[in-house]
């Protein structure tokens, strides 16, 4: 890891760094602890955005809102 050799604290951060250094750092230490979960919910925010844009859109809208023409299996 880099800021081991470059020899930091016990923290991981140098005492003369930036603090703008220290923020960015910090930032990725936190994406990296909760990388999965960063993942897991941007995969889900994608997939609503995508489908409600598909909805929108008259045309596919009205393959999910018609009712099925010929044999009714399941009375509407």
């Amino acid at each position: 890891m880099i800021g081991r050799r470059a020899g930091t604290n016990r923290v991981g951060m140098r005492r003369d760094d930036s603090i703008l250094t220290r923020f960015v750092d910090s930032v990725f230490y936190l994406f990296r602890l909760a990388e999965f979960e960063i993942l897991f919910v941007l995969f889900f925010v994608i997939a609503y955005v995508i489908f409600k844009d598909l909805t929108a859109r008259p045309e596919y809208n009205r393959i999910l809102v018609e009712k099925p023409r010929g044999y009714d299996m399941w009375p509407f």
